[in-house]
């Protein structure tokens, strides 16, 4: 049995939110579609600051979805119909801002609608300075999240971009790879 077996033929939702760690994103895309996912990335505006839209799209070979108010070819609504579509959604990094939209159902861009019009299952592997993973409202908004049956994966502990020391780092592509399995299961 090939490792990645599972996503083969999974439509998947790749979120990538604005963080230091969007280079992991680019692996994970990059895994994904070499084991067989058709993944759709959706960047929010911040994420686009960091990195072109255009690298995900050569990973993928998939237009990548970054704004609500693009024209779009059919009658569909974008955010709808890729939704709909979703094995999975992976939110990969996940900032503590958008962490928040989705626990509060806050749907004022194209990812935080894409989350809540998505029925799939739903990953998140957060990334951000620990200070403010340690916040309480970060706490309490992943709680949220976690009692509405979101899954998380990471963060891990260690040296952060920002130069502190903690738990923040965006969990390794292996181990967000293994996490998207056993939800596939």
């Amino acid at each position: 049995m090939k490792k990645w077996e599972k996503v083969s033929g999974k439509n998947v939702i790749l979120g990538v939110c604005s963080s230091i760690a969007v280079y992991k994103a680019c692996q994970l895309a990059s895994t994904l579609t070499k084991n067989g996912a058709d993944v759709h990335v959706v960047m929010t505006e911040s994420a686009r600051k960091l990195i072109s839209e255009r690298i995900f799209q050569t990973l993928t070979r998939n237009p990548v979805c970054t704004d609500m108010w693009e024209s779009i070819p059919d009658w569909k609504p974008e955010h709808i119909s890729l939704a709909q579509r979703a094995d999975i959604m992976v939110v990969a990094p996940a900032t503590a801002n958008a962490i928040g939209h989705f626990a509060n159902g806050i749907a004022d861009d194209f990812l935080s609608t894409v989350y809540l019009a998505c029925a799939a299952p739903v990953l998140i592997a957060p990334a951000m300075n620990c200070n403010m993973y340690r916040h309480p409202a970060v706490a309490r908004n992943i709680g949220v999240l976690s009692c509405d049956g979101v899954e998380f994966v990471g963060p891990d502990d260690g040296s952060l971009a920002c130069g502190d020391s903690g738990k923040g780092r965006m969990a390794e592509v292996e181990e967000i790879m293994q996490a998207i399995c056993n939800i596939l299961e």
